[in-house]
């Protein structure tokens, strides 16, 4: 089994910065692309930023130039560092990675989701 276990969220003013994390453990296991989803009650969750596992990326439109996706490849983790936030920010953070496991076949994770709010 893997796990992903995402830190970082909290609440901040507009215009200010956050980084989140997500850190994968489990044993025999190889990451693939990782990414990072939100979502608001009553909405369908969205893709933020997603990043490969070659470091391509790929972000939603609403973030970009704002949103910035990296991972650690030794330490299993991937981050999102968030600056300018703006209230429309506001959303449960989830973390997402595809995984290869030792029979070959590649399953889809989601991390508890972390709650980023964004509020004077």
């Amino acid at each position: 089994q893997v796990q992903l276990v995402e830190s970082g969220g909290g609440l901040v003013q507009p215009g200010g910065s956050l980084r989140l994390s997500c850190a994968a453990s489990g044993s025999r296991f190889r990451l693939n692309a990782m990414g990072w989803y939100r979502q608001v009650p009553g909405n369908e969750r969205e893709l933020g930023a997603r990043i490969t596992s070659g470091g391509s990326t790929n972000y939603a439109d609403s973030v970009k130039g704002r949103f910035t996706i990296s991972r650690d490849n030794a330490k299993n983790t991937v981050y999102l560092q968030m600056n300018s936030l703006k209230p429309e920010d506001t959303a449960v953070y989830y973390c997402h990675a595809f995984v290869g496991r030792p029979s070959g076949k590649v399953v889809a994770y989601w991390g508890q989701g972390t709650q980023v709010t964004v509020s004077s």
